[in-house]
């Protein structure tokens, strides 16, 4: 029986679906955030921050450390791939909704 994954890109601000979502990391007040945007809500994100960025200083992260802006513009096939793969893997991933960050690290790794 065949089947078929249907994967949504959800905006976490307004809960909309969008074909195009920015996945944004930022930290505040010694906590670390993690929010998908589409288009128009990172440029007001971006806006917001802009005057904080310019007088704040940049920390170094060290070697092998992630975050920042990381484009989510990965196509549905290649989000359904990595479900599959997963799935392959023995990782328990949802049928819908954002891929953790450890599993499409994992993925990349693999591959």
């Amino acid at each position: 029986m065949a089947q078929r994954t249907v994967v949504q890109l959800i905006d976490d601000l307004t809960g909309e679906e969008s074909q195009d979502v920015t996945n944004v990391k930022f930290s505040f007040g010694g906590s670390d955030y993690e929010i998908d945007l589409n288009d128009e809500n990172y440029a007001e994100f971006q806006k917001v921050m802009a005057p904080y960025m310019e007088k704040g200083r940049r920390i170094k992260k060290a070697r092998g450390a992630t975050g920042g802006r990381t484009k989510t513009a990965v196509r549905n096939a290649d989000t359904a791939k990595i479900r599959e793969w997963a799935k392959e893997q023995g990782y328990d991933v949802s049928e819908r909704g954002r891929v953790p960050a450890s599993i499409r690290e994992a993925y990349a790794k693999a591959h």
